[in-house]
This record gives C-alpha cells, sequence and structure tokens, in this order.
C-alpha cells in the first residue's frame, strides 16, 4: 500500500525542472494565458516566425506559420533569471540565465557581457538600448518531395549611449543571442 501511495505522489509531483511561480507550477505544454496568470508579465518579450511550405511548385502548395513567443522573467538577484520559449501559445521550453536584478538596468557592463548572453539578460542587466536596427534573413532548407522550411535569422545591432564623454558600444544580437560588443565613436 505503501508503494502505491508513493507512486501516485511521484507521479503527480510537477518534474523538477518545472518554474515554480510562488506556489504554482509552469510546465512543458503549459497555453501562454495560464503562464500570465501563474507567473504574471514577463519583464521582456521577444516574438519570430518560421514558415513550412508543402508542395512547393505543385498544385496546391500549403504555406503554415509557425510563431515563436520568447518570454523574460526576473524574480530578484537570490534568484535566477528565466527565458520560456513558447510555440503557438504553447510552452516548448524553459532555459534558466543569470541571476536576476533588483531594477532593470543597474547591474550594466557592457564590456564584461560574453557571447551567447540572450536579449533579455541584456535588457535586465542594462535596460533599453538607446537605438535598435533590425535586418531580417531567412535560411531556406529543401527537400526532393516538394517541402520548404523558412527559418528566420534575426540580426540585431543595438546601441547603448554610456555618456558624452563616452565611446557607444554597439551590440550584435543574431536569434536573440549576443554575438560581439564593439566601441564606436560619437
Amino acid at each position: 500500500m505503501k508503494r502505491l501511495v508513493l507512486l501516485c505522489l511521484l507521479l503527480l509531483a510537477a518534474p523538477a525542472h518545472a518554474l515554480r511561480c510562488g506556489t504554482r507550477v509552469v510546465a512543458d505544454g503549459d497555453r501562454d494565458f495560464a503562464v500570465r496568470e501563474r507567473c504574471g508579465e514577463p519583464f521582456y518579450v521577444d516574438q519570430f516566425a518560421s514558415v513550412s511550405v508543402r508542395g512547393a511548385n505543385g498544385p496546391l502548395e500549403t504555406q503554415i506559420e509557425d510563431v515563436y513567443d520568447v518570454w523574460y522573467y526576473n524574480f530578484g538577484p537570490r534568484r535566477l533569471m528565466v527565458r520560456l520559449l513558447f510555440l503557438n501559445g504553447r510552452l516548448e521550453h524553459e532555459e534558466t540565465l543569470g541571476y536576476g536584478v533588483n531594477t532593470l538596468g543597474d547591474s550594466c557592463n557592457l564590456d564584461g557581457l560574453t557571447a551567447g548572453t540572450s536579449a533579455g539578460e541584456i535588457v535586465a542587466y542594462c535596460g533599453e538600448p538607446a537605438g535598435r536596427r533590425n535586418q531580417r534573413r531567412a535560411n531556406v532548407r529543401r527537400d526532393n518531395a516538394g517541402n520548404e522550411r523558412y527559418t528566420p535569422v534575426r540580426v540585431e545591432e543595438w546601441t547603448y549611449d554610456l555618456g558624452s564623454s563616452r565611446l557607444l558600444r554597439v551590440l550584435t544580437l543574431q536569434n536573440g543571442r549576443l554575438m560581439s560588443v564593439d566601441t564606436e565613436g560619437r
């Protein structure tokens, strides 16, 4: 009997990797509105899409767009930040990031950022950039059966102005991840 009760408790328990917002649990497959109800509004949101084409160059072509939403949560300096990836409104993946901050933008060290740092982490540490430019590209994969998949490659340039006596910092991000930090004159 004890084994049966223990087995039931294990089956009902949330996975160890599941995000906890207070006493509520968020897990893969949850809908975006349910996550918002449990965890509140994210501090930063990013969105992109990909398109699949079936029957390209045939008599009937079907195009299917998948929409990805990326939400970032900051739970303060004693907890890790979290990045949630939603595919068409359902939680697809959870990723833990670096430690959070008390106030967005209060822990900025642009020259200390490493390649791969997420866009949400940069906003948490340094706030919103003074300027932002986007360039959209796409990778296209084709098979021999008339199917194609267009995957976006988002290249962004974020500019931070650290004051009139300092050089500008220009961050290059690809698909929401830091590629490089360069300096530029005014």
